[in-house]
């Protein structure tokens, strides 16, 4: 949810107006349950097994296990009442589009694919790791339409990679660094389960290094005031919650510090949210 805001409010470079704000908090909410329900759809059938072989451990120490992570899976919500909760969600998702700019339906519908493509590739490709960035960009890409209908597209790029590698850096990869023993059982085609933990923990620290620089870059290209202060504070939370976990990471390569940095990158929108909201007002 923070990141389409970050987005908007870094677009727009003061708040939107109210019915905007208003509609795309509706939107963007609406937008991600209904991709992470298809996820869930989706995977059904593999997270049964997961809960069926005793592979999902009782507690995990990450945000994504805070509540249940999978009710389909594990019989707390029947499959039926999973596709009408999907259903409504895409239906509201898509109206809140519609009348935010209806580039934003063409964003979603296509994150929408993504996704299925996404966990049809569980088992054959690490290469959905860059369908995961994709898809996880896609609501600050919208959020950016519906602040300003014609957008330039070197700015708008660059928004994009910055978070297409956060994503993969902080939140993709880590997380399947910490599931590595249950997607060989399971037998999922994952980076660190294809090319090592060597190698994932390498992947993750360049591309949260690049997601850090381009931070910086965006600060300098768009209309927000204080911008010295701006890109300083941009670097800094940057360097305090994605590279500083990572470099533990590295040196540990432990499933402890894989959730550690993957609960400080779920954190990083946010903080930024709250720094360009100090400055926007």
């Amino acid at each position: 949810m923070a990141t389409p805001a970050l987005a908007a409010l870094l677009w727009h470079g003061s708040f939107p107006p109210p019915q905007v704000i208003a509609l795309g908090l509706i939107t963007a909410f609406a937008g991600y349950t209904a991709v992470y329900a298809l996820n869930d759809l989706m995977d059904y059938h593999i997270d049964a097994r997961r809960v069926a072989d005793g592979l999902l451990p009782d507690k995990q120490p990450d945000l994504d296990s805070i509540f249940i992570r999978h009710p389909l899976a594990y019989g707390l919500l029947p499959v039926k009442m999973g596709v009408y909760w999907t259903v409504v969600w895409t239906a509201t998702a898509l109206m809140g589009s519609y009348l935010l700019n209806p580039v934003c339906v063409v964003i979603f519908l296509g994150s929408f694919l993504l996704e299925t493509i996404y966990c049809l590739m569980w088992k054959s490709s690490w290469l959905k790791v860059l369908i995961s960035g994709a898809v996880k960009s896609s609501g600050a890409l919208a959020a950016v339409f519906a602040v300003d209908p014609q957008p330039s597209l070197i700015p708008l790029s660059m928004l994009f990679l910055w978070l297409f590698f956060w994503e993969i850096g902080g939140q993709n990869i880590p997380n399947d660094w910490a599931d590595i023993e249950e997607d060989r059982i399971l037998q999922a085609t994952t980076i660190p389960v294809r090319f090592g933990p060597e190698l994932a923990n390498g992947a993750i620290f360049v591309s949260l290094l690049l997601a850090v620089m381009l931070s910086g870059i965006i600060m300098s290209f768009l209309p927000v005031e204080t911008r010295f202060a701006g890109v300083t504070a941009f670097l800094g939370i940057g360097v305090y919650l994605l590279l500083i976990p990572a470099y533990r990471l590295y040196r540990a390569r432990g499933r402890r510090q894989a959730l550690a940095l993957f609960n400080s990158a779920s954190y990083y929108p946010l903080t930024l949210l709250a720094v360009i909201i100090i400055a926007c007002l």
